[in-house]
């Protein structure tokens, strides 16, 4: 019985310490979404936070619809360097419009809708940066 809950209480421990993590991410991600204030660009969160705790073979997919006349920024994190994530954007027919590895993972990216679409994002670590961990994902819009 002692063994049971010694091995209970080291995977919830296990799973705080990831709910940690990926909170303190959110908000290195908000700065991000806050980083050109100066140049006149403030993007507001579209209210969710995605994230997922991955490892070395997984990616995490999101659907996301981006609303036409709106300019938006993906921003992502997975630590404190700025490249650890690769993101990925398809439309529905899951034709690429964007990833962000053709920009040294660069950790956010400007652009704009005409028409409204729906799109996946799909979001994975940099196996040569990091090889698990929660990953963090927001979407703003610029008001």
């Amino acid at each position: 019985m002692k063994k049971l809950l010694g091995i209970i209480t080291v995977i919830l421990l296990s799973l705080g310490a990831k709910a940690q993590e990926c909170d303190s991410l959110v908000n290195v991600c908000y700065g991000y979404l806050k980083a050109d204030q100066k140049k006149g660009k403030t993007f507001i969160s579209d209210g969710q936070v995605y994230q997922a705790f991955v490892d070395a073979e997984q990616s995490a997919e999101f659907k996301v619809t981006f609303y036409g006349g709106s300019l938006y920024r993906i921003a992502t994190t997975a630590g404190l360097k700025d490249n650890y994530v690769i993101f990925n954007v398809y439309d529905q027919e899951r034709n690429l419009l964007f990833s962000n590895k053709d920009f040294e993972n660069a950790p956010y990216w400007d652009f704009k809708i005409d028409n409204t679409l729906d799109c996946y994002v799909e979001a994975y670590l940099d196996i040569d940066k990091k090889v698990s961990g929660c990953l963090v994902l927001l979407i703003g819009f610029n008001k």
